[in-house]
């Protein structure tokens, strides 16, 4: 597996060489497949799948940090002026109505980061299809 991630262009412009791009891909990927949802997550897998992942990893300064595959993540969305969207979904407090038997607002919004600033929401009909 590490030999197809071997032929990817490290976008890095400072190669500090502490962190092997592959052992960055890798232990990101599984721990995405394995649940994990962000940088701590991909850094407490790493942490908890050591003895397993020294096997076939280099590893040279350990497991990366959370910070690092932040800023891995940051400098690949940087480089070609790209821009994380954020997606995120959100059930609207006291918007129900009891006596008229409504369910509460659920709504789905897209946020640019970058400008402060809302792109859009969708109402949505109940919370499972965000």
């Amino acid at each position: 597996m590490s030999l197809v991630f071997s032929e990817i262009e490290d976008p890095r412009v400072e190669r500090t060489g502490v962190h092997l791009l592959t052992d960055i891909l890798i232990i990101g990927i599984l721990s995405v497949i394995a649940g994990g949802k962000g940088w701590e997550d991909m850094e407490n897998y790493g942490l908890s799948k050591y003895d397993w992942l020294e096997q076939f990893l280099a590893l040279p300064e350990g497991i990366p940090s959370a910070d690092t595959f932040r800023r891995w993540v940051e400098s690949i969305v940087e480089a070609p002026g790209a821009q994380v969207i954020p997606i995120d979904g959100k059930t609207l407090k006291g918007s129900y109505d009891r006596e008229q038997g409504k369910s509460a607002l659920h709504l789905v919004s897209a946020w640019s980061s970058e400008h402060r600033l809302v792109l859009g929401q969708v109402k949505q009909d109940d919370k499972s299809m965000e």
